[in-house]
C-alpha cells in the first residue's frame, strides 16, 4: 500500500471513530438530559416553561439519615437527641459542595435538615442544571396552598367572662368526658403541645397563661419567647407582618386550634387539657402555607431555637410532646406527596407525635388525598357531630388506596362541628371542619400521657391493613 493510501486509510480510520466516538457522546449527554428532566416535578416543569420567571423549588438530596436505630433507645430526650444530630450531620455533609456550586452563581437558597433539602429561587436554567447534579434525587415545587377553610361560617363573639351561671364545659369536650380526667386530677399538666398553625393570638386570656413562654418574673420580664415562638413566613404576615418576635395570628385558625387544645380561663372551658402548656410555630401567611413553610416549622419542632436564631441552635430536650396540625398540602395545587413525608418520620423517630386533620372533602369513600392526612407515621382525624355522634358529611373518609400500602384512616373521629373556641383578637368564634376536631384529639392524648406517664412518646399507631 502507497503511502498516500495508507494516510488516506488512516485519516479514514480517525474519521470513523471521531464519529462514532461523537455520536457515543451526543447519546450519552441526551441520556443526562433525560434523566435531569425526569428528575423535575410535572408541576414545576410547566411553571419552568417561562424562562424569563424565576420560581420558588426544592432540591430533594438523594441521601437521607437512616434513623431507625432511635427506636432502640429508651426516652424521648434520647431519641430527639439521636435523631436531631443524625439528621444535621447528613445534611451538612451531603448539602456542602451545592451549598458551595449556590453559592458561586449569588443563588437564593435556605437548608433544611429534617428533610435533607434546600430551597431555592431560580431560573428554569438554574434549575436544570441543579437536576442534572449527581447528588440531586428530585426537583419539587413550593407553591403557595390555598387554606382550606372551616365549613360553616365563622360566628365571632368579643371577648366575654361568663357568669358562673353561664359558665359550661364545651359539649365536645363532654362527648369524650375529658371533664372526667379533671376531676380525677389529669388535666395535660407536664405535657407540651406544638401549634403549627396560623400563629396564635398568645394574649387571649383563655390562652395566654398556658403558653411555656408566658413567664411572671420579678424583673418585670412577662414573656420568653426563645424556643417557645417560630415564624416561618418571611414577607406578607398581614397585620402580623414577617418574622414575629412574639406569637401572632394573622387569620384565627390557629388561636382557635390550640384553644380547643389546652384553652381556658376561670368560666370558659373550651380547651380538652386545660394543664397542658403550648409552644407555637406559624406556617401559614394570612391562611396559604408552602411546603417550605411547613417544612420549617417541623424543623423547629424537632429541636427549637431562639427567636432569630438559626437551626444550628436548636436543642431537641426543648421540643414538645406532640404537635396538631389542622392544614393541608394539596398535590392538586402543586405539593409533591412524598415532600413532608420524611420530616413527619423524624418527628415520630423522636418521640413526638404529629396529630393532622383528615380534611374536608367528604362524604365520598377514599376522599383522604392530601398530605399530611394520608400519611402512615401521622394520626389522622375526621370530624364527628357531638350532638348525634354522626359522622360529618364533610370529613374526608378512607380508606388509603393509593400508593405502595394501601390503609386505614381516618385513625379516630372526633367532635368538629360548630365548636367555640378562643380567636383572634382576644374573641371567640364557632367553627366547623377537622381542623377543629384535630385538636380535640391532641388535647386527649395530652390528657392520657398525664394520667399513663409510661404511655408518653411512644407512638405505637397499629395500621389496621386493607383486607
Amino acid at each position: 500500500m502507497s503511502s498516500m493510501k495508507k494516510s488516506r486509510w488512516v485519516l479514514g480510520s480517525l474519521v470513523l471513530l471521531s464519529s462514532v466516538t461523537l455520536g457515543g457522546w451526543l447519546l450519552s449527554v441526551q441520556a443526562q438530559r433525560a434523566d435531569a428532566q425526569a428528575k423535575i416535578a410535572p408541576w414545576l416543569q410547566a411553571r419552568l416553561a417561562d424562562t424569563q420567571q424565576e420560581f420558588e423549588f426544592l432540591v430533594v438530596l438523594k441521601e437521607q439519615a437512616d434513623l431507625s436505630d432511635a427506636a432502640l433507645l429508651p426516652t424521648k430526650e434520647a431519641k430527639g437527641r439521636y435523631v436531631r444530630e443524625t439528621l444535621w450531620q447528613t445534611a451538612q455533609r451531603s448539602q456542602t459542595p451545592l451549598v458551595a456550586w449556590l453559592k458561586e452563581r449569588n443563588a437564593t437558597y435556605r437548608s433544611f435538615y429534617i428533610l435533607n433539602a434546600l430551597w431555592v429561587k431560580g431560573s428554569n436554567a438554574l434549575a436544570r442544571e441543579i437536576a442534572a447534579r449527581p447528588e440531586v434525587a428530585r426537583l419539587e415545587g413550593n407553591p403557595s396552598l390555598t387554606f382550606t377553610q372551616p365549613v360553616e361560617a365563622t360566628i365571632e363573639l368579643p371577648y366575654q367572662r361568663l357568669s358562673p351561671e353561664q359558665s359550661v364545659v364545651e359539649p365536645g369536650i363532654n362527648y369524650i368526658h375529658a371533664n372526667e380526667l379533671w376531676k380525677d386530677g389529669f388535666t395535660g399538666q407536664s405535657i407540651v403541645v406544638g401549634g403549627q398553625d396560623t400563629g396564635v393570638d398568645w394574649s387571649h386570656p383563655a390562652i395566654q397563661t398556658h403558653y411555656r413562654g408566658n413567664k411572671s418574673e420579678p424583673s418585670g420580664e412577662t414573656s420568653a419567647h426563645d424556643y417557645n415562638w417560630h415564624d416561618s413566613v418571611h414577607s406578607g404576615g398581614g397585620d402580623c407582618g414577617p418574622d414575629t418576635v412574639a406569637p401572632c395570628d394573622d387569620h384565627g385558625h390557629g388561636t382557635h386550634t390550640l384553644g380547643t387544645a389546652i384553652g381556658a380561663d376561670a368560666l370558659n372551658q373550651i380547651g380538652v387539657a386545660p394543664g397542658a402548656q403550648f409552644i407555637a410555630c406559624r406556617n401559614m401567611d394570612r391562611g396559604n402555607g408552602t411546603p417550605a413553610t411547613y417544612l420549617e416549622c417541623f424543623e423547629f419542632m424537632l429541636a427549637p431555637y431562639p427567636v432569630k436564631g438559626t437551626p444550628e441552635q436548636g436543642d431537641p430536650t426543648k421540643a414538645p410532646d406532640l404537635t396538631v396540625n389542622s392544614w393541608s398540602c394539596p398535590p392538586s395545587e402543586g405539593c409533591a406527596p412524598d415532600t413532608l413525608r420524611l420530616a413527619i418520620e423524624a418527628q415520630r423517630a423522636a418521640g413526638i407525635m404529629t396529630v393532622v386533620a383528615a380534611g374536608n372533602e367528604g362524604p365520598g369513600c377514599s376522599t383522604i388525598n392530601s398530605p399530611p392526612g394520608h400519611y402512615e407515621a401521622a394520626y389522622s382525624i375526621g370530624a364527628l357531630d357531638a350532638n348525634t355522634g354522626n359522622i360529618a358529611s364533610f370529613s374526608s373518609r378512607g380508606p388509603i388506596t393509593f400508593g405502595t400500602n394501601p390503609h386505614v384512616k381516618p385513625d379516630l373521629s372526633a367532635p368538629g362541628v360548630f365548636v367555640r373556641s378562643a380567636y383572634r383578637n382576644r374573641g371567640f368564634a364557632f367553627l366547623s371542619g377537622t381542623s377543629m376536631a384535630t385538636p380535640h384529639v391532641a388535647g386527649a392524648v395530652a390528657l392520657l400521657w398525664s394520667a399513663r406517664p409510661e404511655l408518653k412518646n411512644q407512638n405505637c399507631v397499629d395500621r389496621k391493613p386493607l383486607e
